[in-house]
């Protein structure tokens, strides 16, 4: 099978070296400040568990021509850039398969739009990628790729043990159970902290919890069922963040690993001044609180705040005070 992966970013190159190490064709088509690194070093993976994987059979590429030949189309650029990868696609590999391996739930609907005669199907990435010197990417969080049910078996096809890929029929509900959780990208850019650091502070988890509560009442006035991408039912994840830390670390050990250096996507875009993701995350739940008549005032608060974001990390009791 062939595989362009388009966009390559973190979650691109991981992935799709992970694909190419299971013996699949891939090319990664992406901007020269990342592929340059990998040229050079070429495209080590490292991961919590201590994974340690150098890949060299992979092509790199900065021309769309080299999704002609492509058999699946795998799109991970950021929301902001969906619609002009999806004309890309529509001139250069109109008889693939597309994936959308996105945050956010409206990107595989722009796919769709632009892309009418093509097998277009939404995707979630639990996992968080952090990019490292020398061209090394490093998965920093666990969890399994979901993928839109379908014909020709692609679940199966791309999975692998280091890359689980499973396919859903309710994949709009994993979707919105993934944005959810995505919500604290923002709370954890701002905070300047690790994931691991947040995480262990009950105020932070407080704020965390009441953003969740928040967008969960959304959904729900919104009839839109809700996934949970953890073992817990997602209405149980407030009040599980609320708790004690003592008690919280010892459920949470059990939910999610997190490598202790990891940060939120977000909180790297943040700090290298790109355009963040924020209104494909908050942005979505403030339209839908608008469109069903429920307030959204933590989802405003915390965009609010990323959109005037300055250099320096707030604390819990600035970003409370903001929301409140």
């Amino acid at each position: 099978m062939k595989i362009a992966i388009a966009g390559a970013g973190s979650i691109g190159c991981y992935c799709g070296g992970l694909l190419a190490s299971a013996g699949l064709e891939v090319t990664l088509l992406g901007r020269a400040r990342v592929l340059d690194p990998i040229r050079e070093h070429g495209l080590t993976l490292t991961d919590f568990a201590g994974q340690n994987r150098h890949i060299d059979t992979l092509t790199l590429a900065e021309d769309p021509v080299c999704m002609a030949d492509a058999e699946v189309v795998i799109v991970t650029v950021k929301s902001g850039a969906t619609a002009d990868m999806a004309a890309l696609i529509g001139q250069y590999a109109p008889q693939s398969v597309v994936l959308s391996w996105q945050n956010g739930i409206e990107n595989a609907r722009v796919l769709r739009a632009a892309l009418p005669d093509q097998d277009v199907r939404a995707g979630m990435v639990p996992f968080n990628v952090v990019p490292m010197e020398g061209g090394r990417f490093h998965r920093a969080t666990s969890g399994e790729i979901v993928i839109q049910s379908g014909a020709g078996g692609l679940g199966q096809a791309l999975g692998s043990a280091e890359l689980p890929v499973v396919e859903s029929d309710r994949i709009e509900a994993v979707q919105w159970g993934k944005l959810v959780i995505n919500l604290n990208n923002a709370l954890n850019a701002l905070s300047g902290m690790t994931l691991k650091q947040q995480l262990m502070d009950r105020n932070w988890r407080q704020l965390m919890a009441d953003q969740m509560a928040e967008a969960l009442a959304v959904l729900r006035a919104a009839d839109h069922p809700v996934a949970s991408t953890t073992p817990l039912p997602a209405w149980a994840i407030p009040h599980v963040l609320r708790l004690p830390t003592p008690l919280f670390s010892k459920i949470a050990a059990r939910m999610l690993t997190i490598d202790p250096n990891a940060r939120t996507s977000m909180a790297y875009d943040l700090m290298a001044g790109r355009v963040t993701e924020i209104d494909s995350l908050q942005g979505e739940i403030i339209r839908l609180g608008v469109q069903h008549g429920v307030a959204t005032p933590y989802c405003a608060g915390v965009q609010a705040l990323i959109e005037e974001a300055q250099d320096q990390p707030l604390s819990v009791d600035q970003v409370r005070r903001a929301v409140d």
